[in-house]
């Protein structure tokens, strides 16, 4: 395989019939759906400006645009749900999931549209780009913040982004209600993993209840402030928390997870001016994840 055919046809015959077939609202057929991919994915993968892309995707500005489109409407969303409910019936998802997240830099290029703060705190299956385009300025500069949730082999399931400076905790709502995967046959989607591994950011009460309102065991460390604070109330301060100290030593899969997402350029970097596109990117990465698990299964 040459460096600029990224997908291979046994995972392009999994993702085409996928993909739309036509405009929605002027009913155009779409034109080469394998060529426009693979130059969406060469871009992020390269981390190359868009202008920059190589001829044999077709221009530039149709590469952009598809992406765009895709990345605003729910496509690649809906590709991924697709994805997962094939994994899942497959047997391949591990429902023991680990979740943190990761502050990419966003490059200069990426940051020069007027941004409004105070937009909202969490960013999934976008329609409008949100006022302040999930940057933020943390420690490092103007920063993008991923907030990611993977089974237990590294694979994707939730994606969210938004800015630099926020806290993982008050996300962590937002990320395990995301979770839903359909049957391939009748019944509910799942949305309810066996167990949640996450670090001490996301050790709270709020969090906590929430699992255990769910069902979802919590394997999460508690904060040297909470433990001394309970211990300070004496018998008020409650039970001490308890968790598996094996499995917490499990919760690396997000770590190596963040690492394959990196591998692309394009995402370890921020250049993208929208959160839209930035996220549809993610999703798309998530998308080839899966693609190479669903393509090795006989």
């Amino acid at each position: 395989m040459s460096r600029t055919a990224v997908l291979s046809d046994v995972q392009w015959d999994l993702i085409e019939p996928l993909m739309p077939s036509s405009d929605g609202r002027q009913g155009r057929p779409f034109g080469d759906h394998r060529m426009i991919l693979e130059g969406i994915i060469y871009r992020y993968r390269a981390g190359i400006a868009w202008r920059d892309l190589p001829g044999c995707y077709g221009p530039w500005q149709t590469v952009w645009k598809r992406h765009r489109r895709f990345s605003g409407d729910g496509t690649w969303d809906e590709i991924l749900t697709r994805l997962l409910a094939h994994a899942d019936g497959a047997g391949l998802i591990d429902w023991e999931v680990s979740v943190d997240s990761t502050i990419n830099r966003a490059h200069q290029h990426a940051t020069n549209l007027p941004r409004h703060t105070g937009g909202p705190a969490s960013y999934t299956k976008l329609r409008t780009e949100p006022p302040d385009h999930a940057i933020g300025r943390s420690r490092g500069g103007l920063s993008t913040k991923i907030h990611h949730l993977c089974d237990g082999n590294m694979r994707p399931l939730v994606l969210l982004i938004g800015p630099g400076q926020g806290g993982d905790s008050p996300m962590f709502e937002h990320v395990i209600s995301a979770i839903s995967v359909p049957r391939l046959g009748p019944g509910r989607p799942r949305t309810r993993p066996v167990r949640a591994l996450g670090d001490k950011a996301y050790s709270s009460r709020a969090n906590r209840e929430l699992l255990r309102r769910r069902g979802i065991q919590a394997v999460i460390p508690e904060r040297a402030d909470q433990i001394a604070n309970r211990q300070r109330r004496r018998a008020k301060g409650g039970r001490p928390v308890s968790y598996d100290t094996e499995t917490y030593k499990r919760r690396n899969v997000v770590e190596r997870s963040f690492n394959i997402f990196k591998q692309w350029r394009a995402l370890a970097t921020r250049y993208d001016k929208l959160a839209l596109t930035y996220r549809g990117g993610l999703v798309l990465r998530a998308i080839t994840i899966w693609l190479r698990a669903l393509g090795d299964t006989p």
